[in-house]
C-alpha cells in the first residue's frame, strides 16, 4: 500500500486568538497540520525544523513579526514566511519583503485568499516539473558556484544562504546569461503561482539578492527600461 504523504506543518503566529482559531480551523480542513503561537517569543520556542511555512502577524506585543523574520533569516533559517498585517501601504509591503518575507496579506483577509497564497508559496518551494529538480549540473562563474540540484550558492569557499525565492531568481538569470528578462517575465517564472505580485516586488528581491552576493553583486545587471540580466563577464 502506498504511504500517504505527511501533511505540511504550518506555524500560525498572531496575538489575536480569534484569528488564530479561524486560520487553524480552515487550514486544518485543507489538510494542513497546525501549530499556533500567540507571540513572536512563543513562536521561537515552538518553531521546529519540520514546519513548512509560517503565517506571521506583524504588529504584536513584544517582538514584532518583522523583527522575528529578520532574526530567523540572520540565523539562516529559510522557512517561508507569509506576513499577516493591518498595515497595507507599499512601504509596509516592501519592509516585509526586505526582511525575508515570501508573501504579504493585508487584514481583513478572506480565508480563500489565505489558503490560495499558502498553497502557492508551498508549491513554489517544491516546483513540480521544474528543470532544476532533475539537473545535477553546477553553474560556475569565476568565484561563484550555483548548484542547481542542491539549491546552494557558494562564493569562493563560503556558502551564501538564500531564500528559495532568491535562489530561483538567481538561477533563472544565471541559466540564461545572454537574455534580458523583463520584470513581468520574472514574475511569470518565479512567482507564477502567487497572485498580486508587483514589479516593485522584483526590484526589492533583486536588491536583497545583490546585497547577499557581496563582491559578485555586479553579476545582476539592470538594463534600464528593459529589466535584468546575468552579467557573467564581470566575474
Amino acid at each position: 500500500m502506498k504511504q500517504q504523504a505527511e501533511a505540511p506543518k504550518i506555524l500560525i503566529v498572531d496575538d489575536e486568538r480569534d484569528i488564530c482559531e479561524i486560520l487553524e480551523f480552515n487550514l486544518a480542513n485543507e489538510g494542513f497540520e497546525i501549530t499556533c503561537a500567540y507571540s513572536a517569543e512563543e513562536a521561537q520556542e515552538k518553531l521546529a525544523p519540520d514546519h513548512a511555512l509560517m503565517l506571521l502577524d506583524v504588529m504584536m506585543g513584544g517582538m514584532s513579526g518583522y523583527k522575528l523574520a529578520e532574526t530567523l533569516r540572520r540565523s539562516h533559517n529559510q522557512i517561508p514566511v507569509i506576513f499577516l498585517t493591518a498595515k497595507d501601504t507599499e512601504n509596509d509591503m516592501l519592509t516585509g519583503f526586505s526582511v525575508g518575507g515570501d508573501d504579504y496579506i493585508s487584514k481583513p483577509f478572506s480565508i480563500k485568499e489565505v489558503v490560495a497564497r499558502v498553497k502557492a508559496v508551498l508549491k513554489r518551494q517544491r516546483p513540480a516539473g521544474s528543470p532544476h529538480d532533475e539537473s545535477g549540473s553546477v553553474l560556475a562563474f569565476g568565484s561563484m558556484s550555483i548548484d542547481l540540484k542542491l539549491k546552494e550558492l557558494a562564493i569562493g569557499a563560503e556558502k551564501v544562504a538564500l531564500t528559495k525565492t532568491e535562489f530561483e531568481l538567481l538561477a533563472l538569470l544565471a541559466e540564461n546569461p545572454q537574455r534580458v528578462f523583463s520584470r513581468s517575465e520574472i514574475i511569470d517564472r518565479v512567482w507564477k503561482e502567487t497572485p498580486f505580485v508587483t514589479e516593485r516586488t522584483v526590484d526589492v528581491h533583486i536588491t536583497r539578492l545583490r546585497k547577499k552576493l557581496g563582491s559578485c553583486a555586479p553579476a545582476i545587471a539592470n538594463r534600464s527600461g528593459y529589466g535584468y540580466r546575468f552579467n557573467a563577464d564581470c566575474l
